[in-house]
């Protein structure tokens, strides 16, 4: 099967935008950051809008989103981390195009985000030790949709360019 929307899911930290940009680069297609993208439509950031609305509001305006891209073609799109957990997003997104999970073990997430939590709302005020136990614990609970993505690509296994070589089969 062919695909001509790429949707990259998994956990924070684990390279969504970083492989995503390189990839719409390589392709010539668009690279959407759905919570850029969000911040831009709503005029807040991410951490305003859980503030100001809670975590409903924005899960459904990640909803609302989606769908909206549903008329756009090549191009990929970095999901939240939480994204494919709520309203079906995960139906959604394999729905429009292809979905690719991008995995990672619990510990090497804790490495990556340990410098960059203060830009995460979701463990910006967790102690590190709490923090790596959030991480393990939300990772499994997110695993189960996760796991329902088209394509899972180990990150800890292979290279960045693996993964773009490896996506070139499924595209127009």
């Amino acid at each position: 099967m062919k695909f001509d929307k790429i949707f990259l899911i998994g956990f924070m930290g684990c390279g969504k935008s970083t492989l995503g940009k390189k990839l719409a680069k390589q392709l010539g297609w668009n690279f959407i950051d759905l919570d850029a993208f969000i911040e831009k439509k709503e005029g807040k950031s991410i951490s305003v809008i859980f503030k100001d609305h809670g975590e409903d509001y924005f899960r459904n305006l990640e909803t609302k989103t989606l769908n909206q891209l549903s008329e756009r073609s090549f191009y990929i799109v970095s999901c939240g981390g939480g994204t494919p957990c709520f309203n079906n997003n995960i139906e959604i997104i394999n729905q429009l195009g292809m979905s690719v999970y991008i995995k990672l073990s619990t510990d090497t997430l804790y490495e990556r985000l340990k410098s960059e939590k203060m830009n995460r709302p979701l463990i910006a005020n967790l102690t590190d030790s709490k923090m790596k136990l959030f991480i393990d614990k939300t990772l499994k609970q997110r695993a189960v949709f996760y796991e329902k993505a088209i394509e899972i690509f180990n990150s800890e296994l292979q290279s960045e360019e693996k993964f773009v070589k490896r996506l070139n089969d499924f595209i127009v």
